[in-house]
């Protein structure tokens, strides 16, 4: 989506819309937020221990207990559950567990209608579970419309569109024209759109980390918040992780950490944080939700290799996201990082070139936060101390829904099970590791600058892009 020019207006126009914008996340700025629990002093031991308190610890510590509510678990969260991606991302709960069709059928073709298979099947499980633990999230299974904003996008969707339709995996999605997709939602960019109806939720992600820490505490599960796991070493039949004021002793550890640092050192070279950015309007009047249409409330984001995302909230506000994806040196995650007013300018210019007839609205949240990714784009998965230990992680933006299918796979393995989900090439395969600094700084600064000049290029990939393409390797913008 092409942005209008940085005039002297211009910056006048956003400045103002963000005036009064607080840099924080939206979903966390709640007054029902819950209290944390207690820290973890002293001696603990169980039979499961989940590093954690993002979604893919929490789904693994709930599903453990689902499926054998005599199984002792704890959950250990360095600060509080859900506050880091899990409570800041987009809540777009997609069935992909690939990060995309796309994605999934480059890389792995021959496994590609079971994962689309076994991912529908994860968010219906997620949509049973939002029902059966009364998890008040917001949850809405509208769909999502990938739109073109630029004419070689739209003429890539429909052939895209058209290859799906023979592989037989267009199930549920429609290609849109031009009138079509503006009859869904009113914008003036949009030239063409490919409906999925069903694979897609929208919720509240912060009410679901919230939700789901209140069902595993209804289960049995003890969670300490406030309580970062420190070591982890072997123990006798067992392992033991050291916290800051205890230490837990576990028959098995389900490692659910994704971007900070993972306790199996040999893991950390697999993910690099990407931060990613967003906004959050006021609540807009029913004249102003006339102006755009949006009667289906579908999540949306656009076709550029840098892309927006942007959905409606329960009470009406639009979140708009993405675009810029910013890799710290070093692969550093700080807190100072969260907050870019550079992005958020640029984002609220985007925002009023999509919807020009929002004009006056204004932001109310600003935020940012680090997501993992991994060369392959999409989940990795694996075992340490002789099976002891489990992880998964590099769900690179996509994980609201393939962290529970992640937690299905880590439990599998720390059963030593040999299930449909652990059979796949893609849990039984790792991504290429990121090279060390400054490679890695080099390769993705060259990659984003790529795919930013293949966006203004008719969506032409250079030479970098093809080798990248060729070897598998990738950054997510």
């Amino acid at each position: 989506m092409a942005p209008s020019a940085m005039t002297h207006g211009n910056v006048n126009r956003w400045t103002k819309s963000l005036s009064d914008a607080q840099p924080v996340a939206y979903w966390l700025d709640d007054p029902g937020k819950p209290h944390p629990e207690p820290a973890l002093t002293g001696a603990e031991s169980c039979d499961l221990l989940v590093v954690g308190g993002g979604y893919s610890g929490l789904w693994t510590a709930l599903i453990a207990k689902e499926r054998d509510p005599q199984r002792d678990v704890v959950l250990v969260e360095g600060r509080e559950a859900g506050w880091a991606a899990s409570g800041r991302n987009g809540g777009f709960c997609a069935a992909s567990l690939t990060h995309g069709l796309a994605n999934g059928l480059a890389r792995w073709p021959d496994e590609i209608h079971r994962l689309q298979e076994l991912g529908a099947r994860n968010l219906d499980e997620i949509e049973k579970s939002v029902a059966r633990h009364s998890l008040d999230c917001d949850f809405e299974r509208t769909g999502e419309i990938d739109v073109a904003t630029e004419p070689h996008q739209a003429t890539e969707l429909r052939a895209w569109y058209e290859e799906l339709t023979g592989k037989g995996l267009a199930t549920g999605m429609e290609f849109l024209d031009t009138e079509a997709v503006r009859e869904q939602v009113a914008s003036p960019t949009f030239l063409a759109g490919l409906h999925d109806r069903t694979g897609v939720a929208m919720l509240n992600p912060a009410k679901l980390a919230w939700g789901l820490k209140r069902a595993c505490l209804r289960l049995g599960v003890r969670v300490y918040e406030h309580t970062p796991a420190l070591t982890l070493r072997t123990y006798g039949a067992g392992m033991a992780v050291r916290t800051p004021y205890g230490s837990i002793r576990a028959r098995r550890i389900a490692l659910g950490t994704n971007i900070f640092p993972n306790l199996v050192k040999r893991v950390r070279a697999y993910t690099v944080p990407v931060y990613d950015y967003a906004l959050m309007t006021e609540p807009l009047n029913e004249t102003q939700l006339a102006d755009i249409g949006w009667r289906n409330r579908q999540g949306l984001g656009d076709s550029a290799n840098q892309f927006h995302y942007f959905r409606l909230s329960a009470d009406n506000r639009i979140l708009w996201g993405g675009y810029d994806a910013i890799y710290p040196y070093g692969g550093r995650v700080r807190a100072e990082y969260d907050d870019r007013p550079e992005t958020y300018a640029k984002l609220a210019d985007h925002f009023f070139t999509c919807f020009p007839q929002l004009e006056g609205v204004r932001f109310t949240h600003a935020w940012g936060g680090a997501i993992d990714t991994c060369s392959r784009f999409s989940a990795f998965f694996g075992t340490a101390h002789s099976g002891r230990v489990a992880y998964a992680a590099g769900f690179t933006g996509l994980g609201v829904g393939a962290t529970r299918f992640g937690a299905d796979v880590m439990l599998d393995l720390l059963a030593g099970e040999r299930t449909e989900r652990t059979s796949l090439e893609m849990v039984r395969r790792k991504p290429l590791p990121f090279p060390p600094e400054p490679f890695a700084w080099t390769g993705i600064a060259l990659t984003k600058w790529s795919l930013a000049r293949a966006d203004a290029h008719g969506g032409r990939r250079n030479l970098w892009l093809k080798t990248m393409d060729r070897l598998g390797l990738g950054f997510d913008s």
